[in-house]
Order: C-alpha cells, then structure tokens, then sequence
C-alpha cells in the first residue's frame, strides 16, 4: 500500500498545503489505493519537502515527481486521451500554480492581519502543536518568503500577483465540466488542490473573496470535492 505523507486538514480539506491537496486529489480521481498520513516535519522528506509518497519502500518527493511516477508504474488512464496541446496547458497551468503557492503561503504567515487567525485554528484543530512551533515555522517561512523575492513585496504587491494568477485560472475553468472535457484530469486535481485551499479557508483574505466572487471557479472546486474527500 502507497503511502502519502502530507500536512495536516485545516477548515474542512484533507491538506492546507497546496501541493500535497494536489496529490492526494490526484490519488482518488486516479483510482490509487493508499494510506494518508498527516505530518508536520518535513525534515526527513525528499528534499525536505512535503509532500512525499513511499512505494514499495521507494520515497518519492514533490507533486510533479509523484504525479509522474505513478503515472508511469501504474499506467493511470486519468490522462489518456489529451493531445500535446493540452499536455503543455497543463505545464504552463503547474508553473501558475507554482507561483500561486507563494502569495497563498505568504496570506497565512506573513501578512499580520491574517497570521493570528491561521496560527489560533492550526492549534484549535490539531492539540498537538504549540505556539512556539508555529513561530519556529514562521521564522522559517520568512527566511524561504525573502529569498524567493515573495517576502520583498508589500502587502498590495504581493495580493496583487496572486490575484493576476486566479484571474487566468477564472478564465481557463469552464462554467461546466472540466479543464479538458467532461472528466477530470491531473490538472482538475492541481486546480482543486489550491482553489479549495481558498474557498474552505475561513480567513477573508483578498484571495478568498476574489474566488467567492468566480462562480466557474466555485463550482469546479464543489463539483471534485465530494469524490475526492469520499471515506
């Protein structure tokens, strides 16, 4: 049994990260058993990273990596069937959400007006970690924020990124069905496993409300969440 290492759920979601949300969305649209296992230490990970997977005694890091990899030794057909064209809408859709992650990450952890309510349901929801923790992880997080130029930006500049980000996704979900059709693809879990960390979130940052007010943005998050948070 597939193992998949992941952050704890907050507000309703099976990962407040991104990218593991991604994977784990992926894993059920695809049809691959596993277990779930909630971490906080990423030190250990791949590339100290999380998400990661183990396979068959095989640990495997980042959403990409892992996505690929069970695609190949399981043959998924989650995929089958899309052209070129729309294999590198995928790719150019990942680097987006990529640079989403960053002005997510940085509404949580940096930004004060919102860092309180984070840090208070993070120790509401999960006994197990202490203030202390969090400040540790957000001293980290400021560090990774400066050199990867996010933690330069003011307040505006930074939103303002990350809403140009959700305005292309607005325009790329269809009003119905999915990116490429009627059925779901990797990239609907990608989709999914950043917009429900938007929607779900009970903090009103200016990301969450630009989404509340993207109807086909919306639905496609409520359309996949049932099947993919099924017991």
């Amino acid at each position: 049994m597939i193992t998949l290492y992941s952050y704890p759920e907050l507000f309703g979601v099976a990962d407040n990260n991104g990218y593991g949300l991604k994977v784990f969305a992926f894993m059920r649209l695809a049809g691959v058993p596993f277990r779930h296992e909630h971490i906080f230490d990423a030190s250990t990970a791949p590339r100290g990273q999380l998400p990661y997977i183990v396979d068959d005694g095989e640990a495997v890091g980042d959403s990409e990596t892992i996505i690929a990899h069970l695609n190949k030794k399981y043959a998924l057909a989650i995929d089958t069937g899309l052209d070129a064209a729309q294999r590198d809408r995928n790719l150019l859709v990942t680097r987006l959400l990529d640079d989403l992650y960053w002005v997510m990450s940085y509404s949580r952890w940096k930004d004060e007006r919102y860092f309180p309510a984070f840090r208070d349901a993070l120790l509401r929801e999960h006994p197990s970690v202490t203030a202390d923790g969090l400040r540790k992880a957000q001293e980290f997080n400021f560090q990774r924020y400066y050199y990867a130029g996010i933690g330069r930006y003011a307040p505006e500049a930074a939103y303002a990124r990350g809403l140009a980000d959700l305005g292309v996704l607005a325009r790329l979900v269809p009003t119905e069905g999915y990116v490429h059709g009627s059925r779901p693809t990797s990239i609907d879990a990608g989709i999914y496993g950043f917009i429900a960390n938007i929607h779900f979130y009970a903090i009103d940052t200016p990301l969450k409300r630009f989404v509340a007010a993207q109807p086909n943005l919306v639905r496609h998050c409520l359309a996949l969440h049932p099947a993919i948070m099924r017991e």
